[in-house]
């Protein structure tokens, strides 16, 4: 099993979620983070005062899949999430050992 974590723009929320669900995912843990990355923050300007926002509001997501879905879920996250400027996002895939649920106990992959 794999630990897929995405990190995008919030305004891409619902397209990256209908792409998970089209190809079969059941869930996903949604958390709000703020970063920087190459765009290393932004100018916003309140009352005609300018200011720096040295960390900017992404999502990021986590989700379990079996080890024959990693290159859908990943391609399907960044299809949707794609806007072609700075700060569209990372995502990285990590090895899972195991996975429960808690409310019945089965393990792996009837967990997920």
């Amino acid at each position: 099993m794999r630990l897929i974590t995405a990190i995008i723009r919030p305004q891409r929320l619902a397209p990256v979620r209908d792409a998970l669900i089209r190809v079969g995912v059941q869930g996903m843990t949604l958390t709000e983070v703020k970063g920087f990355g190459q765009q290393a923050g932004s100018f916003e300007e309140y009352q005609g005062v300018q200011y720096r926002v040295e960390y900017v509001p992404k999502l990021k997501i986590e989700l379990v899949v079996t080890d024959d879905k990693p290159d859908d879920t990943v391609n399907a996250i960044i299809a949707s999430a794609h806007t072609g400027h700075i700060g569209d996002g990372k995502i990285w895939i990590t090895g899972v050992e195991a996975v429960y649920r808690i409310r019945t106990g089965d393990r792996d992959e009837t967990a997920v």
